[in-house]
């Protein structure tokens, strides 16, 4: 009888793990707050520490002794960045981190369509979750301050209301296939040029108002996983390991229970980075950004150092536990996720978004004399001109470059759309940056052109002579000082000597339609020249097919614009009430935001002498739109009420289209200044010929609310405000008063 229950002792402990009582942690029936506790309470200090930092340039360490894997985290915004070596930049050559390159995020919020916003982040949620990546780096939200910021291209324009709710539907798309978005760069980080030394100086009106909301909306309405750092301090703190920022505003105000994940080579002292608010610090070397040691993981500030003062009982472990908590949270939400679905790559489906969207997200900004659509069965011959109808896009421009499956040009989408029914003649116009590499990723382009500059627009000026249309595409590209991570442009003008291009065009053709690629507002002057101007972006693996339908009419245009074109440089309050600077330092300077919230058409609106160039959420369509007088449900509304706004919009023109029906706000007394109105509501609406549809807007006491800095509170004032009913930011259809009590 005793040999046989020691028989029995021996094979229960001889049982595989499966096969004995599932531990808590692993148990995914559980709720995730229990699991959670359970895996910490397994966990060595040692243990713990690694999952605080890096291992490599893109991963940090799981816990292989538990079946805890490891973190995986990958660059977006835009599409899957191809994997690098273990610990260092070169690609690893793979044959198979190929994607599918979106639009850049200034075209999806230039849709002002959530839908489209959902789409882009469940597909290119797919294609992470395919590479099995745990976190994306991305979408970011940081607020238009200066058109001369390198990296508006990857954000969402210069409206918080906007970019919030164009933001949070990305998240939610992108995490429904257990990936994280990670939302960067939190905070303030406006500008390249000194992106690391940058200490910025602003009111809390406006860091509450204008920098802070789109943050807020993604982590309380997107309910984002991980938040992403920025370089630039604030308060004189580094904002990868901030108290104001991460500890008080993001966990505290907010509630957020995600895992704040450090900027490559943002952290910059261990003992910040315990108690103010960083979980997972992440970089290239021990140094940040340059040259150092290789494989130096351990010497990162939340590895060795950090488990050396624990060690010395210098620091407790309450916050690393925090930090664990939150880390095994994002696990058990993504990787260890038995729910997660598989993902997809490369797929017809994800195609298929990319020219949706940008479909949608194209502004026309002026068509004098409907140049527009172009008339195929008149066209005989039509003159593309351009450097970027060419140039492939998704090369370049900082963390975001890509390596593609296939990216179709604008001229090879012209040729493919227009074939056998017009010829489609090319002319190079200028030379801008001919090269077509980043981090190892190589174009294969030859764009070398030896010609003089006086050459190129003599063939140009000569082909567009006889063309029935003239197709300028130019504008920004990807390089350094224009379109590009760590760098701001020089100015708002065009580069490469463009405007003579243009100018010698518009001279020569009539029916010149000139086509600007860029994340950024340029200066045009040229404007009263050319009768046709389309607003296009970084449109990504399907840039030539969205552009095509666009400018042949298969599409009506229905994009507005995120951010102002201003006429000037001046015209911008960065730059002509300052602060902002060009020039590089290594020391710390200080950066004062003296517009406070008057930022782009809160700004325009204010000064009313100088007019924009093209307003904040200005966009043309090939129909037209006409808009009822609106009316409201009520003339008074409680502070604990709400208020109702309609409008009935009716397409007046000949063909489907589709209108964005913008609501602003406007507080006609107030203790403290607030701009002229805000954007508190948007819906884009489908039209048939002669349909209307009644468009209804719901507000309550937020909507009417400022940031009273003397309080630290949102205030509703009593009073009489007013619903302003817009097409663009410039062009008011109609206003209901009422009275807030």
């Amino acid at each position: 009888m005793k040999k046989v229950l020691f028989g029995l002792v021996l094979a229960a402990v001889a049982l595989p793990l499966s096969a004995q009582q599932k531990p808590v942690y692993l148990d995914a029936s559980k709720p995730i707050e229990e699991r959670v506790e359970d895996a910490l309470s397994r966990l060595t200090l040692e243990e713990k520490v690694k999952l605080t930092h890096a291992q490599s340039k893109f991963s940090s360490a799981g816990v292989p002794r538990l079946g805890i894997p490891d973190v995986w985290t990958d660059d977006g915004p835009h599409g899957i960045r191809p994997d690098v070596l273990w610990d260092e930049w070169e690609q690893a050559g793979c044959t198979n981190d190929s994607c599918v390159a979106f639009p850049a995020l200034t075209c999806l919020a230039a849709t002002w369509n959530p839908e489209m916003s959902l789409l882009y982040g469940q597909s290119i949620g797919e294609e992470a979750r395919y590479r099995n990546k745990s976190v994306l780096l991305g979408p970011g939200v940081n607020i238009y301050r200066t058109p001369l910021n390198g990296r508006n291209f990857e954000y969402m324009g210069e409206d918080p209301y906007l970019a919030g709710k164009m933001v949070s539907p990305y998240i939610r798309g992108v995490q429904q296939n257990g990936v994280a978005a990670c939302v960067k760069h939190f905070a303030l980080n406006n500008h390249e040029v000194n992106r690391h030394t940058t200490n910025v100086i602003v009111d809390d009106r406006a860091l509450y108002e204008i920098y802070l909301p789109a943050f807020k909306m993604a982590v309380q309405e997107g309910g984002a996983w991980s938040i992403m750092g920025a370089y630039n301090l604030y308060k004189g703190q580094h904002l990868c390991h901030n108290q104001y920022t991460l500890n008080d505003i993001l966990k505290g105000e907010w509630g957020f229970d995600g895992v704040v994940i450090s900027d490559w080579g943002g952290t910059h002292d261990t003992r910040q980075a315990i108690t103010n608010g960083l979980d997972m610090e992440f970089g290239s070397w021990t140094n940040g950004l340059s040259n150092g040691a290789s494989n130096a993981y351990d010497n990162y500030y939340l590895a060795n150092p950090y488990l050396n003062l624990i060690r010395e009982g210098k620091v407790g472990t309450t916050e690393l536990d925090d930090k664990v908590r939150r880390i095994l949270r994002l696990i058990f939400r993504t990787v260890m996720n038995p729910d997660r679905p598989w993902g997809s790559m490369l797929s017809p489906e994800h195609y298929e978004a990319a020219r949706r969207i940008g479909e949608e997200g194209i502004v026309l900004l002026q068509n004098k004399g409907n140049v527009l659509p172009i008339d195929l069965n008149r066209a005989k011959k039509i003159l593309v001109v351009g450097e970027n109808a060419i140039k492939m896009m998704t090369v370049g421009g900082g963390s975001s470059s890509l390596k593609v499956q296939r990216e179709l040009s604008p001229l090879d989408g012209i040729k493919q759309r227009v074939a056998g029914k017009a010829e489609v003649v090319y002319a190079r116009g200028y030379v801008g940056d001919a090269s077509g590499e980043y981090n190892g990723v190589v174009t294969g382009q030859n764009l070398k052109d030896d010609r003089t500059p006086e050459e190129l627009i003599a063939e140009a000026v000569k082909e567009a002579r006889d063309a029935d249309y003239v197709i300028f595409i130019g504008g920004l590209n990807k390089s350094n000082g224009q379109d590009c991570e760590d760098s701001d442009r020089k100015g708002l003008g065009l580069s490469y000597g463009q405007d003579a291009v243009i100018s010698a065009l518009a001279g020569a053709n009539k029916n010149l339609i000139v086509v600007n690629i860029s994340g950024n507002a340029i200066a045009m002057p040229w404007m009263n020249e050319v009768p046709a101007i389309v607003q296009d972006w970084y449109l990504g693996s399907e840039a030539g097919s969205s552009l095509a339908a666009i400018l042949m009419g298969d599409v009506n245009p229905s994009g507005k614009l995120p951010f102002t074109f201003p006429v000037k440089l001046e015209d911008c309050p960065a730059h002509s009430l300052g602060e902002y600077t060009g020039k590089r330092s290594k020391d710390i300077i200080d950066i004062k935001y003296n517009e406070s919230i008057f930022v782009g058409y809160r700004w325009a609106d204010k000064q009313k002498k100088v007019k924009p160039l093209f307003p904040f959420g200005h966009g043309l369509s090939y129909t037209t739109f006409e808009y009822g007088k609106p009316t409201a449900d009520s003339k008074t509304m409680q502070a604990d009420g709400t208020l109702t706004v309609k409008v009935s919009v009716k397409n007046t023109g000949a063909r489907e289209g589709q209108e964005v029906v913008q609501l602003y706000i406007s507080d006609k007394k107030s203790s403290l200044p607030r701009p002229v109105k805000e954007l508190k509501g948007f819906q884009k609406v489908k039209l048939a010929p002669g349909e209307t549809k009644e468009v209804t807007f719901t507000i309550d006491k937020e909507a009417l609310s400022f940031f009273d800095d003397t309080q630290h509170a949102w205030v509703a004032e009593p009073g009489k405000f007013e619903a302003v009913i817009a097409a663009s930011a410039a062009d008011v259809k109609g206003t209901v008063p009422f009275e807030l009590k």
